[in-house]
């Protein structure tokens, strides 16, 4: 059941399929408030669009609608210039087979438009230059299973923009793993980046590899047959790569140890590495603390609560992030009541302890088990095929298990069971649906790009402690943590200010990210 805000909205036009309706294309009638209009480009010819606050916006959504997934036939730009719409239109089609990285440059573009239109019009030259990658590298990965027999998985690093520093960004090993995600998350790890105020570059990589139920053997042959392509491009000053879904320690080590081999050095060519040779304290919870440290951020700045105490969270995902974000909302006095994984999700209803905690960290990082496994332990409650968001009333929401996982149905559940805060875990967890119902029932929403930026901060901070030689305490590291945090939520606040939209950190998030990237790749020539 939608909630009456969520029912009453629509947040992809009903026409993005089709046509422009009638009173939005050309003519006299196309008028704001003080009838006047400003002349603007669609896809090669020139209509007059209202200056109308209301209209401009409707346009600009169709524009960034899912109709993009599947045709840019009459859809509109609304620059002033046709031949940027052209080379838009170009990117559209020629990326029509990729949804996830299609739809991370429609919310970009949602947020980023002001910027277009009312400053620096440069920046959408700059925008659309954004949108190509760098270089992107597919290989074959063979390698042997424990039978002899030999494999094939396909290999991938898309090395996105190097305009503020090395590329950075994680590995994923999963079977969903393709180009259109690995774009996806690539791009948004450009603004990510770009807001933690490090050096850092964007890119992700990875493979259809699937580390479940494989022997330790089987993944230290695969790590090592991916890293024997991947070694001769990535360095501590080229790309440096680091963990994601289906790579922990284990698989850091692995291809660490690969690297190092090949390369002939030990370096900080990889960050996410052991404790025991050259990683940082910090970097495993680094992702999942932040998270928290953003939330509080939003609850207290926004006047929600004077802390975090008392406060029931449901939490998705059962990893590294959900587990370290629960770890940090203990220490914060806040309730975790739930994780998932693939199969179904865990209920307490009196709020997850320490010992909870040990449980599931146990089962998913030493036996790699189900969470099922739990049902009845301690005062947990396993519902088989459910997502969290409905299991109770929360104050908060913490997706982080994957992108896409939190739909207009499950924001709807939420807004009506009085939640407040949603943070993501996640990269893209929300779809765009889920977003707008949020914001239109005035929950106060933390973009992945900025809310997760914890993990990639600390990685950051260990790449500084390789090049120094040096191993910083678990005190100092996580205090650089907080206040990088600190810093990246004050900077979406000022990029929502910058475009009128005070308080929308989704936007701010963009805009920030965006103006940082911008802007070194203006100094630095047409590249």
């Amino acid at each position: 059941m939608l909630s009456k805000v969520c029912a009453n909205r629509s947040y992809f036009p009903s026409h993005a399929g089709g046509k422009l309706p009638a009173p939005l294309i050309g003519g006299t009638h196309a008028r704001g408030a003080q009838g006047k209009s400003k002349r603007r480009s669609v896809v090669g010819r020139v209509i007059n669009v209202p200056s109308s606050d209301e209209v401009s916006r409707e346009l600009f959504e169709y524009a960034s609608s899912s109709s993009y997934l599947t045709s840019w036939e009459d859809s509109v730009c609304t620059l002033d210039h046709t031949e940027g719409c052209r080379l838009l239109r170009n990117t559209f089609d020629r990326d029509s087979k990729e949804p996830e990285f299609l739809q991370a440059v429609q919310e970009a573009m949602r947020s980023l438009e002001p910027l277009f239109i009312d400053n620096d019009p440069e920046f959408y030259d700059i925008f659309l230059r954004l949108l190509e990658p760098e270089r992107v590298l597919i290989f074959r990965v063979a390698w042997q299973d424990d039978q002899g027999r030999t494999q094939v998985n396909r290999g991938y690093r898309v090395q996105f923009n190097s305009a503020l520093g090395p590329y950075k960004g994680g590995l994923r090993f999963h079977p969903s793993v393709n180009l259109s995600i690995l774009k996806f998350l690539a791009f948004e790890q450009t603004f990510k980046n770009a807001l933690t105020g490090l050096p850092l570059g964007s890119a992700k990589g990875g493979s259809d590899f699937d580390p479940k139920d494989k022997s330790d053997g089987e993944i230290m042959r695969f790590c090592q047959s991916f890293m024997t392509e991947l070694w001769r491009h990535v360095g501590p000053v080229t790309d440096v790569p680091a963990g994601d879904i289906g790579v922990g320690a284990r698989e850091i080590g692995y291809l660490f140890g690969q690297y190092k081999r090949l390369a002939g050095r030990f370096e900080g060519a990889i960050t996410g590495k052991g404790i025991e040779y050259g990683g940082s304290h910090i970097r495993p919870e680094a992702t999942g603390y932040g998270l928290i440290y953003y939330l509080n951020e939003m609850v207290v700045n926004k006047d929600i609560a004077p802390s975090l105490k008392g406060m029931r969270c449901a939490i998705s995902g059962s990893g590294n992030v959900a587990q370290y974000a629960a770890e940090k909302l203990l220490a914060f006095g806040a309730l975790p009541l739930t994780m998932s994984d693939s199969q179904g999700s865990i209920f307490v209803e009196a709020g997850m302890t320490e010992k909870h905690l040990k449980l599931v960290s146990e089962l998913k990082n030493v036996r790699r088990g189900r969470l099922a496994e739990l049902n009845g332990v301690e005062g947990i409650k396993y519902i088989p095929g459910s997502k969290p968001w409905k299991l109770g009333k929360f104050d908060v929401a913490l997706p982080c298990a994957t992108q896409n996982e939190l739909d207009l149905d499950d924001a709807s559940v939420l807004v009506e069971s009085g939640c407040f805060a949603v943070a993501e875990g996640a990269n893209m967890p929300s779809t765009p649906s889920a977003i707008a119902c949020f914001e239109e029932s005035g929950v106060a929403f933390g973009p992945a790009k900025a809310a997760n930026a914890g993990g990639v901060a600390v990685s950051g901070l260990e790449m500084s402690q390789n090049a120094q030689g040096m191993q910083w305490s678990r005190e100092e590291v996580e205090e650089q943590l907080r206040k990088i945090m600190v810093s990246i939520y004050k900077k979406c606040e000022n990029g929502a200010n910058i475009i009128g939209k005070n308080g929308n950190l989704n936007k701010g998030a963009d805009v920030m990210g965006f103006i940082a990237v911008a802007n070194a790749m203006k100094h630095q020539g047409c590249v």
